[in-house]
């Protein structure tokens, strides 16, 4: 698979690209600044359609984004935000904080669970969004660049936790510039790779 912006196609941001992502893993997407990585997420997603090539989705189910920008409703309690996806799924609230108090130990944020939303830092507001995103039971789980806007020190907390989210069994992928968080992942897209004429081996 590849693409361009060029319609000429002459112009590639990657080409040859084949590989097979599976579930329980999390895939550190690697490259460049403009190498494609936010555009090739949206075509894993199936939002945007490569110019060469396909992509087949077999039992993915549900996409979930997280944003490296975390977003949430200030005065909600982080518990509140992680339970709503169960209740949304038709959980009773009870069940529904159960499960996410599960997620929030998973993601070290136990203590913080009826600590609203506005009152977290920004790696807190981030592990939050990540455990957020593995409440959802999306069956491939999208994060882009969680670590851009943090600190070393910060961003190495949410780091820390990244093998947590594939504990649903969702094809976890990571875009990331950042290389602590690209060995935090258990396999690795280095979209440099893909940026040549030449075929390369499939990634499994």
């Amino acid at each position: 698979m590849g693409h361009s912006f060029d319609r000429t196609g002459e112009d590639m941001l990657f080409r040859h690209l084949t590989m097979t992502l599976l579930p329980k893993h999390v895939y550190a997407l690697t490259g460049p600044s403009g190498s494609g990585k936010s555009t090739l997420l949206s075509i894993i997603a199936g939002w945007v359609t490569p110019v060469a090539g396909s992509v087949e989705r077999i039992g993915c189910g549900r996409v979930c984004w997280v944003l490296q920008n975390p977003h949430g409703v200030a005065r909600r309690s982080a518990i509140d935000h992680v339970a709503l996806p169960f209740i949304a799924r038709g959980e009773r609230r009870r069940d529904a904080e159960t499960h996410a108090m599960e997620l929030l130990e998973a993601f070290g944020l136990a203590a913080l669970a009826r600590k609203p939303f506005r009152d977290l830092s920004g790696g807190e507001a981030q592990r939050l969004m990540l455990a957020r995103g593995v409440a959802s039971h999306a069956g491939l789980l999208l994060v882009d660049e969680p670590t851009a806007q943090l600190d070393l020190n910060t961003a190495a907390t949410v780091n820390e936790h990244l093998h947590n989210l594939s504990m649903s069994g969702a094809i976890v992928v990571v875009a990331t510039h950042d290389p602590r968080t690209r060995d935090a992942c258990t396999d690795l897209i280095d979209l440099r790779d893909w940026q040549s004429g030449e075929t390369h081996a499939q990634t499994e």
